[in-house]
């Protein structure tokens, strides 16, 4: 079986604003000994929600374009903010085909 650690190697070459990076991060750690789950629609769920559960935001229905956390707030001018838009676009999608490609 294979964890969900393993979707978040490598890391993406583009982000949206400072903060992803640190919310990908947090993402592997709370996920990281799971076991990836036998459904792609299980593991969307679980990616989601983990999302959801970290930036603190329903990435389904934030209207705002970036959300600004403190905890991930590390340097830089847009330092602790979350691009939802990248999240919703990308970064969410490349983790959803990289478990469809295990399963």
């Amino acid at each position: 079986m294979k964890l969900v650690a393993d979707l978040f190697d490598p890391e993406p070459d583009v982000w949206g604003l400072r903060g992803d990076p640190w919310v990908w991060q947090a993402m592997r750690d709370h996920l990281g000994d799971t076991y990836l789950p036998p459904s792609l629609g299980e593991a969307e769920a679980m990616l989601y929600a983990a999302f959801n559960r970290i930036a603190g935001v329903d990435i389904a229905t934030e209207t705002q374009q970036s959300v600004y956390r403190p905890e991930f707030a590390h340097g830089g001018m847009s330092s602790g903010h979350i691009h939802i838009e990248t999240w919703r676009a990308e970064l969410l999608p490349l983790l959803v085909d990289r478990a469809q490609s295990l399963l």
